[in-house]
């Protein structure tokens, strides 16, 4: 906290915003809000899938990506803008669940590729509906 000098010389104690002039509005906190709120209606239409909107996408972008193989994590990572450590840890609950599998690479046993299981492929499937309808809702919203 700052202080301000009263007129007889003493010092008190002063918040910021009383001596800041009036700021405008922030446009990246407006964003970034904006961006919560999206996240959150997204989230609430993929509830009956059990995915949060997040994991919907690593799994849209796994299936986009398919090649004979799979896409390699360093791929998938690149498309999503993650590092590959970040991709790693967000795969890990939809390993657990069952809906994506890691598999070595046969030439590079460093690499990994991300494969949809018959059972992600199901939720993602129901997934692209429910993103359909919350999309149409989000772009009426939005005009």
């Amino acid at each position: 906290m700052s202080t301000t000098t009263n007129d007889d010389g003493a010092g008190e104690a002063c918040p910021v915003e009383a001596i800041l002039p009036s700021w405008p509005p922030c446009t990246n906190d407006i964003l970034r809000r904006a961006t919560r709120h999206l996240g959150q209606l997204y989230d609430e239409a993929f509830a009956p899938t059990g995915l949060k909107s997040t994991q919907l996408v690593l799994m849209f972008q796994i299936a986009r990506l398919t090649g004979d193989e799979g896409p390699t994590l360093q791929t998938v990572a690149a498309h999503v803008g993650v590092g590959v450590s970040a991709l790693t840890y967000a795969l890990r609950p939809l390993q657990r669940d069952g809906l994506v599998d890691l598999v070595p690479d046969l030439k590079d046993k460093r690499a990994k590729h991300a494969v949809l299981t018959a059972l992600g492929r199901e939720r993602l499937d129901e997934g692209i509906k429910l993103w359909s309808e919350a999309n149409r809702r989000v772009e009426t919203l939005l005009g």
